[in-house]
């Protein structure tokens, strides 16, 4: 489970959810001096995505576009730029964009001192038209268009662009219609190739790995925090770059996305973490529970309860399937235990599932009402969890890829509260 960046970065939320304080000197020692000796990098057989990979995606928009009547799209820096030329920046004051046309060769607008660092990580045949900081960079944005004599045709806009890149080129090219690139980019992005799977997968074993190393390391006494710096270090270790590294504790595991309190662990209470990280853009997100000593038997109930969620939403999870209805029938088995009903608490107050892949945090989502039929190369995280206000939350979490038989787990579910890893 992630936040979307659009609302908050996933770094920024765990840092206000986790509240690192000073830690004691033994949580200091046990956080920056970990024995990482016996773990080894995972990753140095990934494959990164190759030149006929994207040239194959910029085919794949194209067709989108002259399926859906649009003549160009205009994405911002991201993972959608990222996934369709290769080019790796951030977003500032200073417009950089790419523009996708319906035939021929991608442009990239960008400021006249940043070509060159641009250029580094450029991975596909593309113009790249200068600004100046004097100049409108959305005028050169529709001089290119006026070029490809495409100024009249619907020009597509990545959802996540930014309103003054969408406001600027209205004003720079009027008349022009322009329209959401949902069609193109989700129609893209959605369904992975197995080179994409294949990077999800590694992130996912560098994930799994590293819980099976942590867990046994996790201590009484510890928080949350000290936790997951240990979880993080594993991962570099294995080879991975970590996206976040939540670990919940006792009542704060019952608010998915944690709490400013600080507890330390003790005998009996629940850990909750939820766990993940990039190799070569592709993520991982993996969540586990298990109670520290014995577990009560609400403890057990309620976890065994989310297991069987979890299985049934995987059961559900077919070709053909609405989104939505894997997120029903995991509702319809928690009401029927006696949590809910729908989002309400005690019970599962969030979403089944949501689609994942260069962003935690992709469409579609498994919630209810996402009419969205499932494809062969979608992936979707599952993890239908349960959540009791002031006591514990369970969530067990592993993602999985619709293949033409149905679905295929990336990481498989934990046996049990005693064997999470």
């Amino acid at each position: 489970m992630s936040v979307p960046k659009a609302a908050v970065t996933r770094r920024s939320l765990l840092a206000a959810a986790a509240t690192v304080p000073l830690l004691s000197v033994a949580g200091v020692l046990r956080a920056a001096e970990p024995d990482l000796s016996a773990l080894k990098d995972m990753t140095a057989g990934a494959r990164p995505i190759d030149a006929a990979e994207r040239a194959s995606r910029l085919s794949r928009a194209q067709a989108l576009m002259r399926a859906n009547g649009i003549g160009a799209v205009l994405i911002e820096p991201g993972a959608s730029l990222t996934y369709f030329t290769g080019v790796r920046w951030w977003r500032s004051e200073r417009l950089t964009a790419a523009i996708i046309p319906v035939e021929g060769e991608p442009c990239i607008v960008t400021p006249f001192f940043e070509e060159p660092s641009v250029r580094q990580t450029l991975a596909v045949p593309a113009e790249v038209r200068v600004w100046q900081e004097d100049q409108n960079p959305l005028a050169v944005v529709a001089g290119f268009l006026r070029n490809r004599r495409l100024a009249t045709r619907p020009v597509g806009i990545e959802e996540t662009a930014r309103f003054f890149a969408f406001d600027g080129l209205a004003r720079a090219l009027p008349g022009a219609k322009l329209v959401s690139a949902n069609p193109v980019v989700r129609g893209c992005r959605m369904v992975k190739t197995p080179a994409e799977i294949a990077l999800m997968q590694c992130a996912t074993d560098v994930t799994v790995a590293a819980y099976r190393w942590l867990h046994p390391r996790v201590e009484k006494g510890m928080t949350g925090a000290e936790i997951g710096a240990l979880m993080e270090a594993a991962t570099r270790a294995l080879g991975g770059a970590p996206e976040f590294a939540l670990a919940l504790i006792g009542p704060a595991a019952a608010l998915p996305h944690g709490s400013r309190e600080v507890i330390r662990l003790s005998e009996g209470q629940v850990v909750l973490m939820d766990c993940g990280c990039t190799v070569q853009d592709y993520q991982s997100d993996v969540s586990r529970t298990w109670v520290h000593g014995d577990a009560s038997a609400e403890q057990r109930r309620v976890w065994d309860l989310v297991a069987e969620g979890q299985q049934l939403a995987f059961r559900t999870a077919r070709i053909g399937t609405p989104a939505g209805a894997v997120d029903d029938a995991v509702r319809r088995l928690y009401e029927s235990r006696g949590f809910g009903p729908g989002y309400r608490l005690p019970g599962l107050s969030h979403r089944t599932g949501h689609g994942i892949g260069m962003d935690g945090h992709e469409p579609v989502n498994l919630v209810h009402g996402e009419a969205t039929p499932l494809a062969a190369g979608m992936c979707f995280s599952d993890e239908p969890g349960l959540y009791l206000p002031g006591k514990f939350g369970v969530r067990l979490e592993d993602c999985f890829h619709m293949t033409a038989a149905g679905p295929r787990w990336f990481s498989e579910p934990p046996a049990s509260i005693e064997q999470p890893v």
